[in-house]
Protein backbone atom coordinates (compact mmCIF):
# COMPACT_ATOMS: atom_id res chain seq x y z
CA UNK A 1 0.00 0.00 0.00
CA UNK A 2 1.14 3.52 -0.96
CA UNK A 3 2.59 5.62 2.66
CA UNK A 4 2.62 9.66 0.39
CA UNK A 5 -0.85 11.34 1.35
CA UNK A 6 -3.01 12.40 -1.13
CA UNK A 7 -2.65 15.82 -2.21
CA UNK A 8 -5.04 18.05 -0.59
CA UNK A 9 -8.25 18.56 -3.43
CA UNK A 10 -7.99 22.37 -5.29
CA UNK A 11 -11.05 24.63 -4.38
CA UNK A 12 -13.03 24.33 -7.02
CA UNK A 13 -14.34 28.01 -9.14
CA UNK A 14 -17.41 27.65 -7.31
CA UNK A 15 -16.25 27.64 -3.45
CA UNK A 16 -13.47 30.87 -4.07
CA UNK A 17 -14.46 33.75 -3.05
CA UNK A 18 -14.22 37.15 -5.22
CA UNK A 19 -13.56 40.23 -3.94
CA UNK A 20 -15.66 43.37 -5.64
CA UNK A 21 -13.72 45.98 -6.59
CA UNK A 22 -15.05 47.97 -3.18
CA UNK A 23 -13.93 45.52 -1.34
CA UNK A 24 -10.62 45.68 -2.57
CA UNK A 25 -10.30 49.30 -2.38
CA UNK A 26 -11.13 49.09 1.14
CA UNK A 27 -8.74 46.26 1.93
CA UNK A 28 -6.08 48.34 0.13
CA UNK A 29 -6.83 51.62 2.37
CA UNK A 30 -7.22 49.50 5.52
CA UNK A 31 -3.50 47.95 4.90
CA UNK A 32 -2.00 51.37 3.57
CA UNK A 33 -3.38 52.96 6.50
CA UNK A 34 -1.85 50.05 9.28
CA UNK A 35 1.27 50.68 7.26
CA UNK A 36 1.34 54.78 7.28
CA UNK A 37 0.11 54.28 11.17
CA UNK A 38 3.33 52.10 11.63
CA UNK A 39 5.91 54.08 9.97
CA UNK A 40 4.09 57.55 11.92
CA UNK A 41 5.03 56.07 15.25
CA UNK A 42 7.91 54.24 14.48
CA UNK A 43 8.92 57.63 13.10
CA UNK A 44 7.98 59.65 16.64
CA UNK A 45 9.60 56.76 18.27
CA UNK A 46 12.82 57.95 17.24
CA UNK A 47 12.87 61.45 16.77
CA UNK A 48 11.52 61.56 20.70
CA UNK A 49 14.48 58.96 21.71
CA UNK A 50 16.87 60.97 19.82
CA UNK A 51 15.62 64.32 21.27
CA UNK A 52 15.44 62.69 24.48
CA UNK A 53 18.54 61.02 25.04
CA UNK A 54 20.84 64.51 23.23
CA UNK A 55 23.28 66.01 25.85
CA UNK A 56 21.31 68.20 28.63
CA UNK A 57 22.73 71.05 31.05
CA UNK A 58 20.66 69.81 34.17
CA UNK A 59 18.44 67.22 35.47
CA UNK A 60 15.76 69.54 35.58
CA UNK A 61 15.75 70.11 31.44
CA UNK A 62 16.13 65.46 31.84
CA UNK A 63 12.69 65.75 33.43
CA UNK A 64 11.50 68.08 31.30
CA UNK A 65 12.22 66.60 27.73
CA UNK A 66 10.71 62.90 29.49
CA UNK A 67 7.45 65.26 30.37
CA UNK A 68 7.63 66.64 26.88
CA UNK A 69 8.08 63.45 25.18
CA UNK A 70 5.25 61.89 27.56
CA UNK A 71 2.94 64.96 26.45
CA UNK A 72 3.86 63.85 22.74
CA UNK A 73 2.93 60.68 23.02
CA UNK A 74 -0.37 61.13 24.87
CA UNK A 75 -0.68 63.22 21.85
CA UNK A 76 -0.52 60.39 19.00
CA UNK A 77 -2.25 58.21 21.45
CA UNK A 78 -5.34 60.39 21.39
CA UNK A 79 -4.96 61.18 17.66
CA UNK A 80 -4.72 56.99 17.06
CA UNK A 81 -7.96 56.55 19.57
CA UNK A 82 -10.11 59.49 17.47
CA UNK A 83 -9.15 57.64 14.23
CA UNK A 84 -10.03 54.43 15.30
CA UNK A 85 -13.53 55.99 16.82
CA UNK A 86 -14.08 57.18 13.50
CA UNK A 87 -13.36 53.77 11.62
CA UNK A 88 -15.94 52.37 14.38
CA UNK A 89 -19.08 55.11 13.81
CA UNK A 90 -18.34 54.43 9.87
CA UNK A 91 -18.74 50.83 10.25
CA UNK A 92 -21.80 50.84 12.44
CA UNK A 93 -23.09 52.86 9.97
CA UNK A 94 -22.57 50.37 7.27
CA UNK A 95 -23.71 47.62 9.89
CA UNK A 96 -26.79 49.60 10.18
CA UNK A 97 -27.44 50.04 6.12
CA UNK A 98 -26.93 46.70 5.88
CA UNK A 99 -28.98 45.66 8.19
CA UNK A 100 -32.10 48.08 6.46
CA UNK A 101 -31.13 46.89 2.60
CA UNK A 102 -30.87 43.14 3.21
CA UNK A 103 -32.35 41.51 6.45
CA UNK A 104 -35.15 43.71 6.73
CA UNK A 105 -36.52 42.51 3.10
CA UNK A 106 -35.55 38.89 3.85
CA UNK A 107 -37.54 39.13 7.00
CA UNK A 108 -40.57 40.98 5.06
CA UNK A 109 -40.22 37.92 2.79
CA UNK A 110 -40.61 35.28 5.91
CA UNK A 111 -43.34 37.22 7.33
CA UNK A 112 -45.20 36.64 3.97
CA UNK A 113 -44.27 33.15 3.73
CA UNK A 114 -45.58 32.49 7.10
CA UNK A 115 -48.97 34.22 6.87
CA UNK A 116 -49.46 32.01 3.52
CA UNK A 117 -48.48 28.75 5.50
CA UNK A 118 -50.59 30.11 7.73
CA UNK A 119 -53.58 30.67 5.43
CA UNK A 120 -52.79 27.22 4.02
CA UNK A 121 -53.29 25.39 6.99
CA UNK A 122 -56.60 27.51 8.13
CA UNK A 123 -57.93 26.24 4.03
CA UNK A 124 -57.04 22.78 4.95
CA UNK A 125 -58.41 22.33 8.62
CA UNK A 126 -61.81 24.30 7.22
CA UNK A 127 -62.46 22.28 3.94
CA UNK A 128 -60.65 19.02 4.60
CA UNK A 129 -60.24 18.14 8.04
CA UNK A 130 -62.81 19.06 9.49
CA UNK A 131 -65.48 17.61 6.87
CA UNK A 132 -63.45 14.03 7.88
CA UNK A 133 -63.82 14.17 11.35
CA UNK A 134 -67.71 15.36 11.54
CA UNK A 135 -68.00 12.19 8.54
CA UNK A 136 -65.66 10.09 11.47
CA UNK A 137 -68.40 11.39 13.93
CA UNK A 138 -71.62 10.10 11.61
CA UNK A 139 -70.02 7.03 11.22
CA UNK A 140 -69.42 6.81 14.88
CA UNK A 141 -72.80 7.60 16.00
CA UNK A 142 -74.31 4.90 13.27
CA UNK A 143 -72.41 2.51 13.96
CA UNK A 144 -73.24 3.07 17.73
CA UNK A 145 -77.06 2.83 16.94
CA UNK A 146 -76.33 -0.31 14.66
CA UNK A 147 -74.78 -1.93 17.91
CA UNK A 148 -78.02 -0.71 20.01
CA UNK A 149 -80.95 -1.97 17.34
CA UNK A 150 -78.70 -5.38 17.44
CA UNK A 151 -77.90 -4.77 13.62
CA UNK A 152 -74.04 -4.75 14.12
CA UNK A 153 -71.26 -7.56 15.76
Amino acid sequence: MDATPSPLPEASPQTKRTLSPEELRQQRMIIGGLIGAAVLITALVVVSLLYMFSPAEGRAQDVERIRDVFIIFMAVESLFIGLVLIVLIVQVARLTLLLQNEIKPILDSTNQTVSTLRGTSEFLSDNLVQPVIKLNEYLAALKKLGELLGLGR
